[in-house]
Formats: C-alpha cells, sequence, structure tokens
C-alpha cells in the first residue's frame, strides 16, 4: 500500500485531493480513543502502536503497525468514535486520505484492494492468536511467543537470531501480552540469564532458536 501511494503519489494527490503526507515524533498520537476520526491513514515509516483504555483504566496493546499497514476509519461510518489510540514509536511518516478517496482509489486498482483484503485478514487472525494465547496459556509463553513474532515482523538477522531496532518499554512489552509490568521484568530476567534475549536500554536481541526450544519443550 504505501509503495504503492509513494510510486504515483503526485498524480494520486491530483485525483484524490484529500491525500496528506505527514509525520508524527515518537510518542504523538495519530488520534485518540474517543476522538472523531473520518480519515484513512497507512503508515509510511517507522511502528504505530494501537491500545485500548479499559473503564478500569488498564491499557491494553492491541497491536504493532509497521511499514504498509493501514488504519483509521476503516468502517467508513460519517461520525466514528475511535475505539483505540493510535500512537507513534520514534519517528513515523504517514499517508492520510478520507475514506470516501480510499474507497474510490480501491475501486480502480483491484491489485490493490486485494492486498488491503489479505492485510486485513491477517491482522485479524493475529489478533485471534494473541487472544487465545493470552486466555490459554502462563505469562512465560505469551511473552516468549510475542518475542518470535515481533523477530518475524521487525527483527533485523544478527549473529544470535535477530535484533529488535524498535524502543519498546517493559511496560508497551507487558500491554502486548496482557501481564504487568513488574511480572514481565522477572520472565525477561529470567530469559535473559538462561541466554534466550540480551536486551540493552535500546535494543533487544532475540536469540529465536533458544525461544523456539523453550516454547516447544511446554
Amino acid at each position: 500500500m504505501d509503495i504503492f501511494l509513494e510510486n504515483n503519489i503526485d498524480q494520486l494527490k491530483r485525483d484524490y485531493p484529500s491525500i496528506h503526507e505527514g509525520v508524527m515524533t515518537n510518542k504523538a498520537f495519530l488520534y485518540r480513543q474517543g476522538d472523531l476520526c473520518g480519515n484513512i491513514i497507512c503508515i509510511k515509516s517507522g511502528i504505530v502502536k494501537l491500545s485500548h483504555l479499559t473503564a478500569q483504566g488498564n491499557e491494553i496493546a492491541t497491536a504493532l503497525l509497521k511499514q504498509g499497514d493501514i488504519t483509521g476509519n476503516l468502517d467508513g461510518l460519517i461520525h466514528p468514535l475511535m475505539e483505540e489510540s493510535a500512537q507513534a514509536i520514534g519517528s513515523v511518516g504517514f499517508y492520510r486520505m478520507t475514506h470516501d478517496d480510499f474507497k474510490r482509489l480501491l475501486s480502480r486498482h483491484a491489485e490493490l484492494a486485494w492486498h488491503v483484503l489479505t492485510a486485513t485478514q491477517a491482522r485479524k487472525q493475529q489478533l485471534e492468536r494473541k487472544l487465545r494465547t493470552i486466555l490459554t496459556q502462563p505469562v512465560e509463553m505469551r511473552l516468549a511467543t510475542m518475542l518470535l513474532e515481533l523477530a518475524g515482523t521487525f527483527g533485523i538477522r544478527c549473529s544470535h537470531g535477530y535484533a529488535l531496532e524498535i524502543h519498546l518499554t517493559q511496560q508497551d512489552v507487558a500491554d502486548l501480552i496482557g501481564a504487568s509490568r513488574p511480572v514481565v521484568s522477572t520472565v525477561l530476567n529470567d530469559f535473559r540469564s538462561r541466554g534466550m534475549l540480551d536486551y540493552t536500554r535500546d535494543q533487544i536481541c532475540i536469540h529465536d532458536a533458544a525461544l523456539l526450544d523453550f516454547c516447544s519443550a511446554k
């Protein structure tokens, strides 16, 4: 999606006047839960965290969006109140357009529409797997599964496995697996002592082979 927009942006801006390119700084919000949002947003670069704040004040991180992913008013409602917040992790570049322009764009480009459909289905399946894991697995397995998923999505191959060059706090990690930060901190330290990962303030190195062995032994 982002590559299509980038390669054709000048013509697309003439055909679909609502298309806008923007940049968000670290921790800034593309939109907040409860905001009115009539736009579709495509991530051009960087990572966006989707999260939902419960009535009890607990934050649940539902997804990390990467380059090419879309979010926003996908339902096409006239006055939609967003059910989650979308926050930048690091600097994020994005394209924004109205739902009507997005719909017209997809109707004219069947291959692009198919890409959006398959990407949306993949995200739905990812959320279903996450829900099953949270409901049925202990924190150690949830954390191991999430780290392997992050490695496959955002990791860069290194001598030990995968390096995650994205800044996730322990609270971010805890939100992603539905656990408390102190518990996640304890498990991360245990994984580190067992050689399954290493981390510094700015980077996590995932030893995927060791994590896979851990998961298969459970």
